[in-house]
Order: C-alpha cells, then structure tokens, then sequence
C-alpha cells in the first residue's frame, strides 16, 4: 500500500494513482490512433508522411543523411529517433539548433535532408536556421501539432504530429505530443529500412553486444570445443579408456566415437596417450610431442560414428550385474549412433535449439553435439552448457 503525503489533495486514495496512470497511457494511446486514422483517411496527412519518406529515401540513396534537429523535449525525442534510424541502417545526426547557429551547421551537406521537430511549429531557434537551409538547398521536413504554423509554411513536407491536449490534467506537460513524436519518428525508421531492404542480418551487425546480435551473428566455430581439446575414442575402446578420456576433456560434456585408427587396437591417438598415462599412474596427460603427425592433426580426424555421454555410462554401470567385466564393454557396445552433428557455420542459436529439441522428442538428455566440416571429418563439439551460458 502507498502512503499519500499529509498535504496531497489531488489523491483520496492509493488506487486514485493506478486509474491516474491507466488514464495517462489511455490518453496517449488515443493520441496515437487518432494519428494513425489521419494517415490512412486525411489527404494532407497521407500526403505529407509520402512526401517525407520520398525526400528522406532519395536522400539516402544520394549517399545523403538524415539530420535532425530540435530543442527542449523536441530535441531528447529528436536524439531517440537518431538512435533509432542508426540502429536500423538509416545514416543519421542530432543537430542542436543553437549549436548549428554557431558553426555546427556545416553538418548539413548537400545530399542531406533535414527533419526539424516542433510541437508549436514556431519555435524560434528552428526558424532561425531556415534560412540557411534553403540557402543550401536541402529538403526540410517538419514534424509538429500545427500544419498552419510558420515552421510549416517552410517545409517541403509536414508530418501531422497534433494532438488535441497533453495526457493528464494537473500540468501541462510535453506528454501525448512527445509519444507521438516519438512513434512517427520510429515509423519513418522502419519503412526507411524496409525501404532499403534492411535485415535482420543488417540489424544484428549493428547490435553485436545486444541478445539479438548473439542470436544472428554467433557461429557454432565461435563456441565449440576443438576437436584437439575434446575427447575422442574408436569403436574399439574398452569402457576404461572411454572414462579416462572423459575425465582428461570435461569441456565436450561427453566422447566422440570416431572411425580413424592410428596404428594401435584401441584407435585414437589420444588414447595412446591414455594408455601411457594409465601406466605411470598419473592423471595428467602427456605433455604434446614437438612435431604433429597427421593423426594428431583434428583437421584429419574421421567420421563420427557416435556420443557417448555421462548418462551413457552411468547407465551402463547401473545395468551390468557382472561389475568384473563391465569394462570388456566396447565404445560401439555404449555409443548413441549416427548422433546428430553440426557444422562450425551453423549459428550457435540453431544449434541449441536443435539439441533442445532433440532432447525434448527422445526425452533424452543430449549435452553436445560433434561438429562435422563439409566433408564429415570431426571438427570439435559444442555444448548444451555452453550454449545456454551464451543465450
């Protein structure tokens, strides 16, 4: 519950606050639909917003920009839809009107094109940089409340940006005429760029540190485990080795059954490793030779044949009655086959989703996958962990 101040009169209650807010955003919205019908049944209003988007995409394709200016609160929704144009591949800047009369002008290039915001349409310090303007020959657009204010005798085209009062009734304040500033500023940034065939790909590779740019941009090569630093065994390898190589490579979540053998019964190189570890009694591997033969070479490794995972194996250990000869089991005894693979290009979204629902179809849990090249020659893995650490 909301403790009213001792003075206030306005409010007799704290739920007065709740339907005071509902009636702000009531009384905005309206504001917007009114625009909206005005756009789709008023001449003038249709006609302008065409006009404004003609201007602003010939610029643009004249390798021209979008500048726009305003002061006050005109100018704070100015900067946002700077922001918002930038974002969606429209070439935009803030000119402070007071600024530009003192030098910041020289901004403005020929190709340009010059969205001045106003709610009055006669605010001084915008009609003061008219002149200058024209003199340079851009096309100047205004976005306002008033189509018969000074500002908009000026312009080549007039965005109707009226409302009949400000949301609230104890002050005054920029409320309605803001928002709608705000969303027409936001409708020219859209149809800008789907104007100029502007994709979510474009959107993505201005936004690289946002969710969404992870989402398009983000490749399973950036996150996978490389098939040097994931475990690895043939079809041959006991239950043994299949442990020890998991244990050596907790990053991959699991073990890749490859078909590459290398010259011992047990397959990969990394479990000649293992088996030089196992007896010296050390759980550290063997520090890389200095030269690399082509079977140490990932690049070389074979096709995938299978997974197998920690639920694989504490499976397997659940399920054996003879634990004497639990480890006479096989990698291909143990092995999920032909497992599902990616390649390193997929987009790590894709991929997660594929181990996802992979999961939720079998109702098995699946924590990685192999990463394959074009060829089908074993790349690595990614993770479900580290997939849903990213996203």
């Amino acid at each position: 519950m909301i403790d009213l101040p001792q003075n206030n009169i306005e409010y007799t209650n704290a739920n007065d606050i709740v339907l005071d807010a509902s009636r702000v955003l009531l009384e905005e919205a309206h504001a917007l639909q009114a625009c909206a019908e005005r756009l789709q049944q008023h001449a003038s209003s249709r006609q302008g917003y065409e006009r404004a988007i003609k201007l602003m995409f010939r610029s643009l394709d004249a390798g021209g920009k979008i500048v726009v200016t305003g002061v006050g609160k005109s100018g704070k929704i100015g900067e946002k839809i700077v922001a918002t144009m930038l974002s969606t591949g429209t070439l935009a800047t803030f000119l402070h009107p007071v600024e530009a009369l003192h030098g910041d002008l020289g901004v403005v290039q020929t190709n340009d094109v010059v969205l001045a915001l106003s709610f009055s349409g006669n605010t001084e310090e915008l009609l003061s940089l008219v002149p200058s303007i024209k003199h340079r020959q851009v096309a100047l657009i205004g976005l306002g409340g008033n189509g018969k204010s000074k500002l908009a005798q000026e312009c080549d085209a007039w965005l109707d940006g009226h409302v009949d009062r400000e949301a609230g009734i104890a002050v005054p304040a920029p409320t309605s005429s803001t928002t709608l500033a705000l969303a027409l500023g936001d409708s020219l940034a859209l149809a800008l760029a789907k104007l100029r065939s502007f994709s979510t790909d474009g959107f993505a590779l201005n936004h690289p540190g946002g969710s969404l740019g992870r989402r398009l941009l983000l490749k399973v090569s950036d996150t996978m485990v490389a098939a040097s630093v994931a475990g690895s065994v043939s079809p041959k390898a006991s239950l043994d080795l299949v442990i020890m190589e998991m244990t050596q490579h907790p990053k991959a979540s699991g073990v890749v059954v490859v078909d590459k053998e290398v010259g011992d019964s047990h397959g990969s190189s990394s479990n000649k490793r293992l088996i030089k570890v196992m007896k010296t009694n050390a759980m550290t591997p063997t520090p890389p030779s200095s030269t690399t033969s082509e079977d140490d070479d990932p690049s070389t490794a074979g096709q995938v044949l299978g997974v197998i995972t920690h639920g694989d194996i504490h499976r397997i250990l659940k399920s054996s009655d003879d634990k004497g000869g639990v480890f006479n089991i096989r990698a291909a005894d143990i092995m999920t086959r032909n497992p599902i693979t990616c390649h390193s290009s997929t987009l790590a979204v894709d991929a997660l989703h594929l181990m996802m629902d992979k999961s939720a179809h079998d109702n098995h849990h699946l924590p990685l996958l192999p990463v394959v090249s074009s060829h089908g020659r074993w790349q690595g893995v990614v993770t479900l962990k580290d997939l849903q650490e990213v996203f």
